[in-house]
């Protein structure tokens, strides 16, 4: 396989728990309680192409996030293996350059001390990609490919609003010329006027640079309307992986319905809203079998004991949910009559 063709992102049962430790002697004779594990992801499988938009939704303490972190090298899994173009990021921590982080917070992901020349361009300075002679210019390039006048490079954060500050993020990002940004809800602390400048700057920039992008968002119509596919998390699973284009049309997990369920449709005068029943369980204890079954209305037996896989059922459609074993017996079934 060529340089070319290797996946941007490939990730192989990745899982991630956080206060896990070994058990000491005091653990073990009950002198001490052991410390609650919180299991944000588990057994994530996941590939991205090279020039794809990839959404990445699913409720608050889904793993979304932590995902994303692991996938920009800011955080390491606990098992499983992540590849970025090939390379195993756990032996080669330099293939993480090509891949930059965008943040929610656009005012707390920039040091408020530090000018937008230093904030932009200290990292390129440092891995040689510019020296003191041509720093001002290449700070200005940054700032101008992201729609902001270059004669602001000497002020502060404060002096800025949310969307230039984005901007000026979204400028540090790409100066360390990456091919691959993972923006984790890089518009929800926005505007929404502002939102839309953004998007359009995302894939404006996509264009321009040819550019991969895992774009994590609350905000399905967002996700919809930019990216190629739409991967949907369960805390901590990926329960559906769908092409963008069918995504309203032809889900199939009951999670994915049930979160789209809650889309306003203007066209609808009258609507029953109906939530998805409970809440999202918690990751210290997450439920056995399919995490989804004490919230899902069509949860049988099965779906208790067994953890569904996340199977084909289409062109680049994948579903973990054991209705389709049902449905597909059902099929064969009929066919056979």
């Amino acid at each position: 396989m060529s340089a070319a063709d290797q996946p941007v992102l490939d990730l192989r049962g990745v899982s991630k728990r956080f206060g896990e430790q070994k058990r000491s002697v005091a653990v073990r004779l009950g002198l001490i309680p052991q410390k609650p594990v919180v299991h944000a992801l588990d057994g994530v499988d996941l590939t991205i192409a090279p020039g794809e938009v990839v959404g990445l939704v699913g409720e608050s303490g889904s793993g979304k996030s932590t995902l994303g972190r692991i996938a920009a090298g800011l955080m390491t899994p606990s098992d499983g293996t992540v590849r970025v173009y090939g390379r195993d990021a756990a032996r080669d921590k330099a293939v993480h350059r090509d891949v930059q982080m965008i943040f929610q917070d656009p005012q707390a992901s920039l040091n408020p001390r530090l000018r937008v020349d230093q904030a932009v361009g200290e990292a390129p300075l440092v891995h040689g990609m510019t020296d003191k002679a041509g720093f001002d210019s290449y700070v200005s390039a940054q700032l101008a490919r992201v729609g902001l006048d270059p004669a602001v490079r000497s002020r502060f954060p404060h002096q800025f609003s949310g969307g230039q500050r984005q901007r000026i993020n979204i400028a540090r990002a790409l100066a360390l010329a990456p091919r691959f940004l993972v923006c984790d809800e890089s518009i929800a602390a926005l505007d929404v006027s502002i939102q839309a400048q953004i998007l359009n700057l995302f894939m404006d920039l996509r264009d321009e640079l040819n550019l991969t992008y895992l774009f994590i968002s609350h905000d399905l119509r967002a996700v919809q309307h930019i990216c190629d596919r739409v991967v949907i998390m369960y805390l901590g699973r990926i329960v559906e992986d769908i092409p963008a284009l069918q995504f309203s049309g032809a889900a199939n997990h009951p999670y994915t319905r049930a979160l789209l369920g809650e889309l306003p449709d203007l066209n609808q005068r009258r609507k029953t809203w109906v939530t998805i029943k409970g809440e999202i369980p918690s990751p210290i204890d997450p439920p056995k079998g399919c995490h989804f079954h004490p919230r899902c209305p069509h949860a049988f037996d099965r779906c208790r004991v067994e953890r569904p896989a996340l199977a084909q059922i289409g062109a680049g459609h994948r579903s973990a949910c054991h209705l389709n074993d049902i449905n597909d017996q059902s099929t064969r079934q009929q066919g056979s009559l």
